[in-house]
């Protein structure tokens, strides 16, 4: 079995990406070259953000946690004031994929990617604080 870090990898850190970065756009009004250096990604991929290469497929799972929505709305205000530790935005983020399989919204993809039913039923996320 793979662990669910490697479905949050591939489907959530994407559209939580492309979340800040839309925030770091609208409500801060942030150019894509100083949302890359924020970000630690490079301007051609806030680029493809935007156009919705990346991040687009699993978006609107992710914006309907309130609670996700707040941490990524932290991040932004973080990264947008200029001064933000590495640390933080790793343990932010990780809170915000805590709160994502809290919720559940992982477990069924997380069965479909690996083709292993029985991880619909799993309760590994929901024990975890």
């Amino acid at each position: 079995m793979k662990p669910y870090c490697m479905t949050v990898v591939k489907y959530v850190l994407p559209p939580m990406r492309a979340l800040i970065m839309n925030e770091l756009i609208e409500k801060y009004g942030l150019r894509k070259v100083d949302i890359a250096k924020g970000m630690s990604v490079s301007p051609a991929a806030i680029t493809q953000y935007q156009k919705g290469l990346r991040g687009g497929s699993f978006i609107d799972e992710v914006s309907e946690s309130a609670e996700v929505m707040e941490i990524i709305s932290d991040i932004s205000e973080k990264i947008a004031a200029g001064d933000v530790p590495p640390n933080y935005l790793m343990a932010k983020m990780c809170d915000a994929c805590k709160k994502i399989r809290n919720e559940g919204i992982l477990c069924e993809l997380h069965g479909e990617e690996f083709q292993d039913p029985s991880l619909n039923d799993c309760e590994f996320c929901y024990d975890e604080e």
